[in-house]
């Protein structure tokens, strides 16, 4: 009826028309015309319900369920599947249905794969791998560290480096507005010009202030280089805005040029807190968790989507487009070019780390700690004499100061539960074990003899101390004035029984190396 209507408004020669713009017959075209002249109502169904071609799921209801044995176990990870390495397309899974005995198509795979449930689904970035324990824990304690600082008017940052850029006519990411067929040519491959390198920009960003600061390298990704970008941001920003600050929190990520494990951050901070005068504290995200560093979603996404679609052909393209970011929330950045050589395998030993003036907090001291403005020398001298006279120092470790929650990693109440419940079976062993080594049944009354030169408690007590990996055997035997044979021996009886009461003893993310350094820990703020 509709190409009917149109014949008919073009008159003499709109069926022939018609006809060959619709491409049907011209007995089609008269037809609807004619039905729309004499004012027929269109005919409706044709068939009876239930004629027709039936469907493939109706005439072989096993193609379903061979569908989705071909579908379901690849989800399941069964290494049997047809297509378990291969693109789930309907097109291959129409084939394996084929080769099956089930003749069907590729859309009619689609249909029922919709009806099933399916859909075309990609991959979700949700998995965060392996989580720390005390992940949950850090954030609270990162948290709680941010608002004291801010609560005295200290500046609290974050820092990260961002990806490296290609710098040339390199192709990058996104899309902007050009005239049709007029896109920007950028090189086919991505391989790195020799003489323009990479870029590799460090940012700092100010939490209260909504600021950032880029530091725009050349060179290497080194510790030296974070801790001179956060040097170039005090300097030029910072210390104006924070004109009577005498702390900074600084959050960082667990890894990479301001790891907690780079021994270079930390010397090169400790430098940073001598030249400023500031009391530094840096505050770890647990690992795993870079993507909630506040730089992230706060300044670099900002930056990102700045330069879209824009060749990085140069440094200074670089340097202004990052200035250029802005948010409508009034975030500001300033970027410079730092063309200074950060070279690698700088080599820090234990001597210049156990001369920091360094204090680590008492939780997960590791992601946690504090260096003073205080010249390293200084700090040599003070622990030198720290360690000129040790036999003080192990005076004051007492068996109720090693008994300390901090060390411990259980309150004193539980320990004394665990010693409670533990010492008569470790009683009951060591006499089954003297009498296995004596060969016949105890000869004097018990309690006569040598004294053993640990108390159930103190062997309980040092193994689980050995178990929090605290400290060396040998640190131990000279906490308990033992030898570290004795240490091990004492672990080897209490490890068995720790296990058939299934009490798990969790390690510990501190170290220590001396007694003072245990003393200095449990002297120092909880905070």
């Amino acid at each position: 009826m509709l190409i009917g209507a149109e014949a008919q408004s073009l008159g003499h020669g709109g069926i022939r028309a018609v006809a060959r713009a619709a491409g049907v017959r011209e007995a089609t075209v008269s037809a609807g015309r004619r039905e729309l002249r004499f004012g027929e109502a269109p005919l409706g169904r044709v068939r009876r319900p239930g004629g027709g071609r039936k469907r493939v799921a109706d005439l072989n209801p096993a193609v379903r369920k061979a569908l989705l044995a071909l579908v379901e176990p690849d989800v399941r990870g069964d290494p049997m599947s047809p297509l378990r390495w291969t693109t789930k397309s309907t097109r291959k899974l129409a084939e394996q249905l084929t080769r099956q005995g089930h003749k069907i198509s590729a859309d009619t795979v689609g249909d029922l794969l919709r009806e099933e449930g399916f859909s075309l689904q990609s991959n979700a970035k949700t998995l965060e791998g392996r989580q720390h324990p005390d992940r949950d824990a850090q954030f609270h304690y990162l948290n709680e560290q941010a608002r004291d600082h801010q609560n005295g008017g200290a500046p609290v940052i974050s820092v990260d480096t961002k990806k490296k850029e290609l710098v040339g006519p390199f192709k990058n990411d996104g899309r902007e507005w050009e005239p049709r067929g007029e896109s920007v040519r950028v090189d086919t491959h991505d391989f790195p010009d020799r003489e323009l390198g990479r870029a590799v920009p460090y940012g700092i960003y100010d939490v209260v202030a909504n600021t950032g600061w880029v530091n725009v390298g050349t060179d290497h990704d080194t510790a030296a280089f974070a801790v001179e970008s956060i040097r170039r941001w005090w300097n030029g920003a910072g210390g104006a805005a924070y004109p009577t600050a005498g702390r900074l929190l600084i959050t960082a990520d667990a890894g990479g040029s301001n790891g907690y494990r780079t021994r270079t951050w930390k010397t090169e901070l400790a430098r940073f807190a001598a030249e400023t005068g500031l009391t530094v504290t840096v505050c770890h995200l647990p690992p795993g968790t870079s993507k909630w560093n506040q730089i992230e979603h706060r300044l670099f996404s900002h930056i990102t989507m700045n330069w879209r679609g824009r060749p990085l052909t140069c440094h200074e393209v670089i340097v202004q487009s990052i200035a250029a970011t802005t948010t409508k929330t009034g975030l500001t950045v300033h970027a410079e070019l730092d063309t200074n050589p950060y070279p690698t395998g700088v080599q820090v030993s234990d001597d210049e780390i156990a001369a920091l003036p360094i204090t680590r907090h008492r939780f997960h001291g590791d992601w946690n700690y504090t260096l003073h403005p205080q010249h390293p020398r200084d700090a040599t001298a003070i622990n030198s004499t720290s360690d000129q006279a040790p036999a003080n120092r192990l005076d004051h470790l007492t068996r109720r100061s090693l008994q300390a929650p901090e060390l411990t990693g259980m309150t004193r109440q539980q320990l004394s539960q665990l010693i409670d419940t533990l010492t008569p079976a470790l009683e009951i062993q060591r006499e089954e074990v003297l009498r296995a080594r004596r060969g016949h049944e105890r000869l004097v009354a018990p309690g006569a003899g040598a004294k053993a030169k640990l108390t159930p408690a103190d062997r309980i007590l040092a193994t689980v101390l050995h178990l929090r990996k605290l400290a060396t055997m040998n640190l131990l035997g000279q906490l308990f004035g033992v030898t570290a044979v004795t240490i091990c021996r004492a672990s080897q009886e209490v490890r068995p029984l720790l296990e058939a009461h299934a009490h798990r003893v969790s390690a510990s993310t501190a170290r220590f190396r001396t007694p003072a350094d245990i003393t200095t820990f449990l002297a120092s703020d909880p905070t």
